[in-house]
């Protein structure tokens, strides 16, 4: 039985921010400061940084999710969901909707002066795969790694428009179909959309927020659409994968800067057409 909680933030959902706010309003270093500073006591994100770390250390290192080339959708401002991802790909192509994130990121791939600073979170990731002294060999693989930072717009049937990339063996989103969709109708046409990038046969990972209705970015608050784990699981199946596994951890930690109750992670895999 949902409690009234749930159902208040289903009934009452925060009014959509569509791409023009994001654009306009979304500042990424803010969103870095608030979310990433690894080990701060003024960082909303600590347990679930380390949650998601561990996440994608399982799926890419131990779960051994592997090939040539990786998607990133909506990589935002940030590298972290990358640093398992790139001991087992051989080019890696990050996306996002708005100029500032693209920038915030090139800034860090070019290792330029003011780019943000996420040697914490590499090192975090290194002890994760047995030493944390290899934090700088890292940074320098996926600086090499990362082949591109392209525009997407996942409502739209090529995400990456005007570019067409060859389908990937992988595909990876974290934390971006539930910002960029306004209603469940557009997040199985946002899932159908970028599932074009994937080969038949070849992996979708996704970390996903749920029950989520918002987040804050500064004083900004920007809209999340409420999802629960089946309505994902069917979302996936109707949009053509075979799911292979899913982790739900609840969230216990207190923020006024967002509202999510768990966090899903999950692999499923793109069905021969």
């Amino acid at each position: 039985m949902q409690n009234r909680d749930c159902l208040c933030k289903m009934e009452f959902p925060a009014s959509f921010t569509g791409g023009e706010a994001y654009q306009k309003d979304f500042d990424p270093a803010v969103y870095l400061k608030t979310y990433y500073s690894f080990g701060s006591s003024h960082c909303q994100g600590n347990e679930i940084l380390e949650l998601n770390l561990r996440s994608l250390f399982k799926i890419f290192i131990s779960g051994g999710v592997k090939g040539d080339t990786l998607i990133d959708i909506g990589s935002g401002p940030t590298i972290y969901q990358l640093l398992s991802a790139c001991e087992n790909f051989r080019e890696i192509i990050a996306s996002d909707y708005t100029d500032r994130n693209r920038q915030e990121l090139e800034k860090w791939l070019k290792n330029e002066p003011g780019a943000f600073d996420w040697t914490p979170v590499v090192k975090y990731v290194c002890e994760l795969e047995g030493d944390r002294e290899k934090w700088s060999e890292k940074e320098e693989k996926l600086r090499k790694k990362v082949k591109q930072v392209l525009k997407c717009d996942v409502s739209k049937s090529n995400v990456l428009a005007p570019v067409s990339l060859p389908q990937a063996d992988c595909l990876l989103s974290t934390l971006c179909l539930e910002a960029a969709c306004k209603d469940l109708n557009s997040y199985r046409a946002a899932l159908k959309n970028i599932g074009s990038l994937l080969k038949p046969g070849g992996h979708l990972v996704m970390v996903i927020v749920l029950k989520e209705t918002y987040y804050m970015v500064g004083q900004r608050r920007f809209s999340c659409l409420y999802l629960e784990r089946e309505s994902v699981e069917e979302a996936l199946r109707e949009a053509g994968y075979d799911i292979q596994c899913v982790e739900v951890t609840p969230n216990h930690s207190e923020s006024t800067f967002s509202d999510f109750e768990a966090v899903l992670s999950l692999v499923a895999c793109k069905q021969p057409a």
